[in-house]
């Protein structure tokens, strides 16, 4: 039996290679078992979920099956994924949600983003030099910007919740308190950031044994304090966490640090409605996440450069196609760097950066065979007036309802330092800001004025949560966590699915890669490319850093009446449905 189920993998994997291979010779496929398929792909008929979490896709059901609406479903993903990913996102973080509603086709924006606290400056991270101290905007209080998650989610509750709010946060709750098990990915944060969580008392007894090392594989993790504070928040709906004891507690953690977070900041945090970032490509409708987010005006940027191709024609991963995308990415992220930022705060030229015009301008700066190199596009295009470490979840219904989120507290376990008594770990965003106009953060991508530190300000994120509409129905709804890398994997991936017009599946396993502009390479998440195609991009002049980088896209498309989701594969999570 063992010998027949061994056989039957081997001609998966065979049959995957050779269907790949059919369709591009340069397009790669994610080798994978059916048992892991299995998991990570589903196809039903009422309601689908994705999430980077078992525990969290089964309580956005648990929800669903016990009556509440796909916005309750999101409130108890939102707290479980919390719970579950404590590495990546959590209570103690902000994020971005779209809810798209079917009968109405109308887009409901929410910005619960973190802010800098009120005595912050431009100069908040540089030295008497004006040199970047980059450890203080990573570890420890100044880090941590003022949190949003649970203020966010109980506003969006409030507008359009069916369910009692206190139910939404028991599946969390149990999951806190009955614990789960360790997965590789968290054993591995909590392996590569040790020496941080070893700086906080809370931190490295939650995170870390008595020996202070890393939680192996497979151990429970139970997290007690974070259930307790749960729970308050079930019952004062949300607000202690903003000024409540345990609004108390996070500012005494700070403040031990000699940081600058406060009650007032707390207390004064808001959440922002927003309109939807909106684009079109090849006839489909593009909505994504406006600013303080990067990622939706990007996106469709990098789609207005690549419609006047023919990409199909030349394959999915063509060096052209590379060449053609990676360019169109490079000319995006020179833009981020120049003109993003908190459009609370500075103008932000949204109207041309999406435009037809503007990127039939920037089309003609790609060259045939060549790489644009860093150099010849330090200089931006002038615009004229204008009139790593995240998680994503998305979910759908059979009427066409959607919401995609995503969330984080910024790099693995954000700050490193755990409010006591608490459980919640709180972010890093504060390193999402520019230290300089000409500093780095910690996804090596270039600031720049528009985004320097202010009060209350939201730092540059590139998250974006998309959705895809055809003749008024939904196509596909998808985001991804990995920092700067976000917006190009959600990019690709809707060229994957739209213009190479691959399955679901194919669409999110393909090789993935990366240009922001600065470093001056492509970055390829395994698979990584074949030797020929390899060679002739850096016959191109391209440099090519074969280097993982994390994206986890979480997908579900509408096809034919079905609800088709996809959990990224590379990820520890899961496509759940009914």
């Amino acid at each position: 039996m063992k010998n027949f189920i061994k056989m039957s993998h081997l001609v998966l994997t065979i049959t995957l290679i050779f269907i790949a291979i059919a369709c591009d010779s340069s397009y790669r496929q994610v080798k994978v078992d059916a048992e892991n398929k299995k998991k990570h792909e589903l196809i039903s008929d009422n309601f689908m979920i994705t999430t980077q979490g078992e525990g969290t896709s089964a309580a956005g059901l648990e929800i669903i099956k016990a009556g509440g609406n796909i916005i309750d479903a999101a409130v108890a993903v939102s707290f479980a994924i919390s719970v579950e990913r404590p590495h990546s996102t959590g209570i103690g973080g902000g994020g971005f949600l779209i809810y798209y509603d079917a009968k109405t086709k109308k887009s409901h924006v929410y910005d619960f983003r973190e802010m800098a606290p009120l005595k912050s400056h431009k100069k908040y991270f540089v030295d008497a030099e004006g040199k970047q101290i980059k450890d203080k905007s990573l570890t420890g209080g100044f880090a941590a910007g003022t949190p949003g998650l649970v203020r966010g989610l109980a506003k969006i509750h409030k507008d359009l919740g069916k369910m009692d709010w206190d139910k939404t946060v028991q599946p969390a709750i149990k999951l806190a308190r009955n614990g789960f098990k360790v997965y590789p990915a968290l054993h591995n944060a909590m392996s590569a950031e040790r020496d941080r969580l070893l700086k906080f008392t809370d931190s490295k007894e939650i995170f870390l044994n008595k020996a202070g090392e890393p939680w192996p594989i497979g151990h429970v993790l139970v997290q007690e304090d974070l259930a307790k504070t749960l729970e308050t928040i079930a019952q004062t709906y949300g607000e202690d966490f903003y000024t409540g004891d345990i609004a108390k507690k996070i500012v005494a953690s700070i403040q031990e640090q000699k940081a600058d977070m406060s009650m007032q900041d707390l207390a004064g945090y808001e959440v922002k409605k927003r309109d939807a970032i909106k684009g079109s490509y090849k006839g489909y409708e593009i909505i994504s996440m406006p600013p303080p987010s990067s990622g939706g005006t990007h996106i469709v940027q990098i789609l207005n450069i690549l419609e006047d191709y023919d990409l199909k024609s030349m394959g999915v991963q063509n060096p052209k196609t590379i060449h053609l995308t990676s360019a169109a990415m490079q000319l995006a992220f020179r833009d981020r760097q120049r003109y993003m930022g908190d459009s609370d705060f500075v103008d932000v030229p949204l109207k041309t950066l999406t435009s037809k015009d503007y990127a039939a301008r920037l089309r003609k700066l790609i060259k045939k065979n060549k790489a644009l190199s860093f150099e010849e596009l330090k200089t931006p295009s002038p615009l004229g007036k204008e009139p790593e470490h995240t998680t994503h979840f998305s979910l759908m219904d059979k009427e066409g309802n959607i919401v995609v989120s995503t969330q984080t507290i910024n790099g693995w376990f954000g700050s490193a330092l755990v409010a006591e008594g608490t459980g919640i770990v709180m972010n890093n965003e504060m390193d999402d800001f520019a230290a300089s106009a000409s500093g780095v953060n910690l996804f090596g991508a270039l600031g720049g004025e528009n985004n320097l530190v202010e009060a209350r300000k939201r730092p540059l994120s590139s998250m974006s949560p998309s959705i895809v509409i055809k003749d008024g129905k939904p196509v596909l709804a998808l985001g991804t966590p990995s920092g700067t890398r976000i917006l190009t994997c959600v990019a690709q991936t809707i060229l994957n699915y739209i213009e190479h017009e691959l399955p679901l599946w194919e669409a999110v396993a393909a090789t993935r890669y990366h240009h922001q502009w600065y470093p001056d390479e492509i970055r390829v998440d395994p698979p990584y490319f074949y030797t020929n195609t390899k060679k002739e991009l850096q016959a191109m002049g391209y440099k090519i850093n074969e280097k993982g980088f994390g994206c986890s896209i979480q997908a579900i498309a509408n096809e034919n009446g079905k609800l088709h989701g996809v959990s990224d594969m590379r990820g520890y999570g899961q496509a759940v449905g009914f």
